[in-house]
Formats: structure tokens, sequence, C-alpha cells
């Protein structure tokens, strides 16, 4: 994902309007990415919203000082946010590698077993207790349940994460913080 671009940034420009420019920049980009992050199957939403949390995070721990002691807050929240977007994209991440792994146990044990048949007419079942990776396969869909499983529940702290910074304003508050910082 790309970073939007930041307009108004004055070289020789105080370090905190500079800063507010790329903030309100950032949380923006972040608070963009809803509602469609909140629909499960938008992975690729919900990995760059990933990416727009930890651009927030990382200008604000930089700029925080010159925004009061909500930035701190903020910081904590991206931050929060980002980690459990991560969670979430390394299942969106594993999912189809495990369910490429236990195909390729599939088809290593079908070319097997079809091997074992010689010239016979038919498949006997009983061959299948000589596939060789009859095992694993139990551990493949069992992994495959754990991921989707997992990825399930951190959808839905997700959700209820969102819908509590929403309650609690983030989204205001980071703006006032900003645009009220000391000095102005």
């Amino acid at each position: 994902m790309r970073a939007r671009a930041v307009k108004g940034l004055e070289p020789d420009g105080a370090l905190a309007d500079n800063a507010e420019r790329i903030v309100r920049t950032r949380l923006d980009e972040l608070c963009g990415f809803m509602p469609a992050a909140a629909d499960p199957e938008q992975v690729v939403a919900l990995h760059d919203m990933r990416i727009a949390a930890k651009r927030l995070r990382y200008v604000l721990e930089v700029t925080g000082p010159c925004f009061g002691p909500y930035a701190k807050t903020a910081t904590m929240i991206a931050r929060e946010l980002q980690d459990l977007l991560g969670e979430i994209h390394d299942c969106d991440v594993q999912i189809p590698e495990t369910r490429a792994f236990a195909e390729r146990l599939q088809a290593a044990d079908a070319a097997a077993l079809r091997a074992r048949a010689g010239d016979a007419g038919d498949l006997d079942p009983a061959l299948l207790k000589l596939a060789p990776h009859a095992r694993d396969h139990a551990g493949a869909a069992a992994l495959q349940a754990y991921l989707h499983a997992r990825r399930l529940l951190l959808f839905d702290r997700f959700v209820a994460l969102w819908g509590e910074y929403e309650r609690k304003g983030f989204r205001a508050r980071l703006l006032y913080a900003v645009g009220e910082r000391s000095g102005r």
C-alpha cells in the first residue's frame, strides 16, 4: 500500500505544524479503511489498515511530544491495532500455505497409492493404510481448523476494539490534540 501524500509541508516551518499535517493525513488514511475492513473477507483492506496503523504509530512516536499527553495514548492505540491486525494477517498468510501443504500430501499419497495398485482394475481400499502421509493428513487438517478459528476470534477482537476506539472518540481526540497543542 502506498502512503498518501502529505500536502502543505513546509521545509522551513515549525516541526509541530508539519507533524500535525502528517498525523492528520496518517489518521485519515487509517480511518479510511473502515467500513471495508469490518468485512472479514476484505483481507487486503485489513492488511493495508495494519500498514496505515504502523505509519501513524511511527509518526506519533517521533512527534508525540508536540501534541500533549493524548499522543501517547494514541500511540498505544495504533500499536495495539497494528499488532492485532498483524496477527490476523499472519493467519491470512498461513491458511493458504497449510492448504497447499495438505494438497501436496494428498497428491503424494495418491501417486504412491496409484503406484501400489499396479495393473489392478481398481484401487483396493485396504491400500489406504499404506499411504505414506496417512497420519500427517489429520495434523494438517487440525492446523487448518486452528488457523481458521484463530482468525475468526482475532477478527472479532478487531471489530470490538475498533468499536471501542470509536466510542472513546479516538479520531476526534487525536485531531483535537494535534490541533490544540500548546504554543500555537
